[in-house]
């Protein structure tokens, strides 16, 4: 589902506009370079790349659903391993990378490098092709132990060995407001999930004109994927992370009952009229509502909460301020108590199909710290690393500060994008049409939860 998700982040063109990356680096013969290119370019030390060794004349292939404006930002980035290393990485973008890697991988063409958008394809392909993937070497063992959690370890880990590393991610837990409206009405960020059921019914109250919450979730060939952020997030609060993971991994059917009921809890704000659908429509509204314009009745003042990813600051217009005291912010999705901190979110995963030195060496790198804040020097808002040596100062949104803080707190029980680790029949499939139908013509939780488990693949 990553190619889905990444037209998801195709909408972070908007943040990189006018990036123009230069690619050259300084060769000021003291060894402090700088390279990179855009609007700010990494700086680096080659004497923290020795490590790596000499690499004069290597060629390292990368392939990737990464596609330009955001392909831009990812060269850039290598650019302190190719200088201070002498590699060269051959960088290749492909709309049809999913499809296409297990056809090379069949045809004996594998890349060194590929960057995996879901644990579930990384599953697959050590399992459909064993003696391709190659488990991470030491040094990449070391910084996965070093600086992620070990809920980020475990996705990239087959059998107990660890074969792929965090590259980006994202923080998908959180409700968009306008501190300035919470501010006028005397709102306090809610702290707990009964508590944010209370905001809503005292903003119901206070502006009886106004629907408190703002949704959609038509997004192209793509429609209904955002209606199961939802769902998967309250899975989460009100089952918890041990039935999210039986229910992900199909160990408990899809229709389970703690799984109808938590759709059921998102019935109650998704199709409750008194609730939705603020500056758009009724309830039916939401299925056609285009997801990266839904929440711009947050600064227009005609919805108060919309809930989506970290990445949707790229869709506010021009001139609105992503801030905590701005036109537009986010609070984390509180869960059943102050206590109860679940984390949704995403990612793409570092994985290798050789074991030849250098590319042993380039994984190494994307591992590290060093590649993080070279990464985050070239990138403006709407990315951000798991990895705990990222240099939260180099995030030049605060949302994505606040995502990292809350990637990189122990406290918080992290899980991945459930849909991303089903089947892609299931995942980008029924689970998407599925929940469409729940909303428009309004088919019943169990309906539609049970429609999704007959189509579950038997093999």
């Amino acid at each position: 589902m990553k190619r889905i998700q990444q037209s998801r982040g195709l909408t972070l063109a908007a943040a990189v506009t006018g990036l123009g990356l230069v690619l050259t680096a300084c060769s000021s013969g003291d060894g402090d370079n700088t390279s990179g290119g855009g609007d700010a370019e990494p700086t680096f030390d080659c004497a923290d790349f020795e490590q790596y060794g000499d690499l004069e004349g290597k060629t390292i292939s990368v392939y990737t659903s990464i596609v330009d404006p955001e392909a831009e930002e990812q060269r850039a980035s290598y650019a302190p391993f190719e200088e201070c290393t002498g590699a060269t990485i051959d960088y290749e973008g492909s709309r049809e990378f999913e499809a296409q890697l297990p056809v090379r991988l069949e045809a004996g063409n594998p890349p060194d490098i590929a960057y995996i958008p879901q644990p579930g394809f990384l599953r697959s392909l050590v399992a459909d092709f064993p003696d391709a993937v190659q488990p991470a070497p030491q040094a990449v063992i070391d910084n996965a132990t070093e600086y992620y959690t070990e809920a980020w370890a475990d996705y990239g880990t087959v059998d107990g060995t660890l074969y792929a590393t965090p590259l980006g991610a994202n923080v998908k837990s959180f409700v968009w407001y306008s501190p300035a409206a919470f501010e006028e009405n005397g709102y306090e960020i809610p702290t707990t999930w009964q508590g944010l059921l209370d905001l809503t019914d005292q903003i119901i109250e206070d502006n009886p004109d106004v629907k408190p919450w703002c949704a959609g979730i038509e997004s192209g060939d793509a429609t209904g994927w955002p209606a199961t952020d939802w769902l998967e997030d309250v899975v989460l609060r009100t089952a918890g992370p041990d039935v999210y993971d039986q229910w992900v991994n199909h160990e408990i059917p899809f229709d389970d009952p703690q799984i109808v009921a938590a759709l059921d809890e998102v019935g109650g704000i998704l199709k409750n009229e008194d609730y939705v659908n603020g500056g758009l429509g009724n309830v039916a509204s939401i299925a056609s509502a285009p997801w990266n314009e839904s929440a711009n009745g947050i600064p227009d003042g005609t919805c108060f909460l919309h809930r989506a990813a970290n990445f949707y600051q790229a869709n506010w217009d021009e001139g609105i301020e992503v801030a905590e005291d701005g036109d537009v912010y986010a609070f984390y999705l509180p869960g059943a108590s102050e206590d109860d901190k679940p984390l949704l979110g995403g990612g793409e995963f570092v994985t290798a199909f050789s074991d030849r030195p250098e590319v042993q060496a380039f994984h190494a790198y994307l591992s590290s710290p060093q590649w993080a804040n070279a990464k985050a020097e070239v990138t403006g808002q709407g990315w951000i690393s798991a990895n705990s040596g990222l240099d939260p100062e180099l995030l030049q949104s605060p949302i994505d500060q606040l995502s990292f803080d809350l990637l990189t707190d122990e406290s918080y029980t992290f899980r991945f994008d459930g849909s991303d680790q089903m089947p892609g029949s299931v995942g980008a499939g029924s689970f998407w049409r599925e929940m469409v139908s729940w909303i428009s013509p309004g088919q019943d939780s169990q309906t539609t939860l049970s429609n999704v488990e007959s189509s579950w693949p038997t093999s």
